[in-house]
């Protein structure tokens, strides 16, 4: 009967907001990001101690490495940091271009939050850049905010 009245899955998303299919459907990457002071980046040529204090600052275990002119190079992880502590005896002059991972996973913030639970999934990662049109970080977004969300 709904199907006859032309009645979607977006219409009921839209009746029932709080529900899981009403956050799948609704809910947006822009949402949930952390954003502002909470967004972690350092620049290309910081030294990998500066990425790690800055993975170690936002708790989100990952942050983005950007150029000079502010667009994501890069991502530099706590996976990538297991990888480099096999590759290099000596950390201290270790710069986060070398082991960074490129380009690194991104998403845009108008993307459906659902959207990206699936590219994290398939990609086995629990983080992504938020970028906007020029490739800018404005954003993280971590599998525990889609799981805090609902949208899981």
């Amino acid at each position: 009967m709904l199907e006859a009245r032309g009645f979607t899955a977006e219409d009921f998303a839209l009746s029932h907001p709080g529900g899981s299919l009403g956050k799948r459907l609704l809910l947006r990457v822009r949402d949930l990001m952390h954003d502002g002071e909470r967004l972690p980046q350092v620049a290309l040529g910081s030294p990998l101690r500066d990425a790690l204090l800055e993975i170690t600052r936002q708790g989100l275990g990952f942050t983005c490495v950007v150029d000079s002119d502010g667009r994501l190079a890069g991502v530099y992880t706590d996976g990538d940091l297991r990888r480099t502590l096999d590759q290099f005896h000596n950390l201290r002059d270790v710069r986060v271009d070398d082991v960074m991972t490129r380009p690194g996973k991104r998403i845009g913030p108008d993307i459906l939050a659902a959207e990206a639970v699936r590219i994290m999934e398939e990609s086995r990662i629990t983080a992504l850049a938020v970028v906007d049109e020029q490739q800018r970080p404005i954003g993280a977004l971590h599998m525990h905010d889609l799981l805090a969300s609902g949208v899981i």
